[in-house]
């Protein structure tokens, strides 16, 4: 019911439905009937109408990356995939969230696939799939997600590269690797012998602080699963990072995640060398450490459930995307 009153300028309107609150003032009583008989109508409307008739695919985006993207670790890049999915060709971007459909997907996925790779287009997917799983169950928004039944792209099969001592030696060479550290690249030479030896991703050396180093173990406050976890440093790992003192007074290896990318590859070509990536030192401190724990006489159970605590596993088959030992070697240690 709408209240109104005499005002100064005419006549102040106000009315109370449903939970909302809304007043204005008109010069002539009429109008403010007129107006309040008019929103009354407006806000049932609104109230009756599901939210996927509101809202559009562009504005689930973008509440997705203002409220959920940002309290991820990769915030900044899933931030980017979602605004670049307003440009994609064949994206049903303003159209209603609750009209999209399958079809409507699939048309834009076999689009992709024409200009990137499976890998990337799945990715896409399965952040696609989150924002529409997003507005199901936490924003009411829609009550089906058509990622759901969209078929998706065959998952490439894991990496299996280690790299090998003579490329770290060229590597480090161009790096110009040196026991003082003087240069960001050669900084990126000793954060590349840390990964080689403790299996961290570049993130995590890159964020790490001196805070965070102890004796024998580093502790690693965020990591990609969004739990902490602490790395065992061997000896030898100690002394590469104890190098770095004096080099940055808050970061380990004071150098961010892109200049090591930068520089990695760069260096990497340089040497002639390809088919390497940075993370693949993970692959290759995996499988060492492994072999090390193996002549060390470790039962293989316990090998594994420490192997998982220090790289961050939380599924033990994970070893095996990790460890990739050669046909050859393993074939030595069973003669």
């Amino acid at each position: 019911m709408a209240s109104i009153q005499k005002h100064a300028t005419g006549y102040r309107v106000q009315i109370t439905i449903l939970g909302h609150r809304e007043s204005s003032v008109f010069k002539t009583k009429r109008e403010a009937e007129s107006w309040a008989a008019r929103r009354e109508t407006e806000i049932r409307d609104a109230k009756n109408t599901i939210a996927g008739s509101r809202f559009t695919l562009r504005e689930a985006l973008r509440r997705y990356a203002e409220n959920e993207s940002t309290t991820k670790r990769g915030a900044r890049w899933e931030v980017v995939r979602l605004n670049a999915f307003e440009s994609h060709d064949l994206m049903p971007i303003n159209k209603k969230i609750g009209d999209v459909q399958t079809s409507d997907l699939a048309d834009w996925r076999d689009k992709r696939l024409k200009t990137i790779q499976p890998a990337s287009v799945l990715r896409e997917i399965n952040l696609l799939g989150s924002v529409f799983e997003a507005a199901r169950l936490e924003w009411k928004w829609i009550d089906k997600n058509p990622v759901r039944d969209l078929r998706k792209p065959t998952s490439p099969p894991h990496r299996e590269v280690t790299i090998t001592r003579s490329q770290i030696k060229l590597m480090l060479r161009e790096f110009g690797y040196k026991r003082q550290v003087r240069s960001v690249t050669e900084a990126v030479a000793h954060c590349f012998l840390v990964a080689l030896r403790t299996g961290m991703r570049e993130g995590e050396l890159c964020e790490l602080t001196w805070d965070r180093v102890h004796d024998g173990y580093c502790r690693l406050q965020m990591t990609k699963n969004g739990k902490a976890r602490e790395v065992p440093l061997t000896p030898k790992a100690m002394a590469t990072i104890q190098k770095m003192r004096g080099f940055d007074p808050v970061f380990v290896f004071g150098v961010k995640a892109q200049t090591l990318g930068t520089l990695f590859t760069r260096s990497r070509k340089r040497a002639g060398l390809s088919g390497f990536t940075f993370h693949d030192s993970r692959h290759t401190a995996a499988t060492w450490i492994a072999g090390r724990m193996q002549s060390k006489g470790i039962p293989a159970q316990q090998a594994v459930f420490d192997m998982c605590k220090m790289f961050g596993w939380t599924k033990i088959d994970q070893a095996l995307v990790y460890y990739n030992a050669k046909a050859s070697d393993i074939a030595k240690r069973i003669t």
